[in-house]
C-alpha cells in the first residue's frame, strides 16, 4: 500500500510563492504518475499537476507558467513549487497516484491565498 503526506502549506498573499512537498512510502515501486491535486470548498478535486517516472510532466490550463512539479526519487518526494499565487489557488492540496494504483487520500495541506 502506498502512502502520502503533504506539507508545505500556508498563508501567503497574492503573488507569493509556496512550495509543496508530497512523501510517498510504501510499495512506491508500483507508482508511475503522482500528481498534485486540489480542492477548493465548494468544487471537486481536480488534478493540476503530475509527474511520471520518466519526469513527464502535464499541468492543468490554470495553473501553467506558474506551477513546477518536480521529483526526487533519492527521497521519495514529488514537489509542486507555486509561484504567482493567485486568490484562486486557495484549496486543500493533496498529492496521489495518478490512474493505478487507487490509494487513499490523505490529509491534504491547506494552501490559501490572501491579501
Amino acid at each position: 500500500q502506498v502512502q502520502f503526506a503533504e506539507s508545505g502549506g500556508g498563508l501567503v498573499q497574492p503573488g507569493g510563492s509556496l512550495r509543496l512537498s508530497c512523501g510517498a512510502s510504501g510499495t512506491i515501486f508500483t507508482l508511475y504518475r503522482v500528481g498534485w491535486y486540489r480542492q477548493a470548498p465548494g468544487k471537486q478535486r481536480e488534478l493540476v499537476a503530475s509527474i511520471t517516472l520518466g519526469n513527464t510532466k502535464e499541468y492543468a490550463d490554470s495553473v501553467k507558467g506558474r506551477f513546477t512539479i518536480s521529483g526526487d526519487h533519492a527521497n521519495n518526494t514529488v514537489d509542486l513549487e507555486m509561484n504567482a499565487l493567485k486568490p484562486e489557488d486557495t484549496a486543500v492540496y493533496y498529492c496521489n497516484a495518478v490512474g493505478t494504483p487507487k490509494v487513499p487520500w490523505g490529509q491534504g495541506t491547506q494552501v490559501t491565498v490572501s491579501s
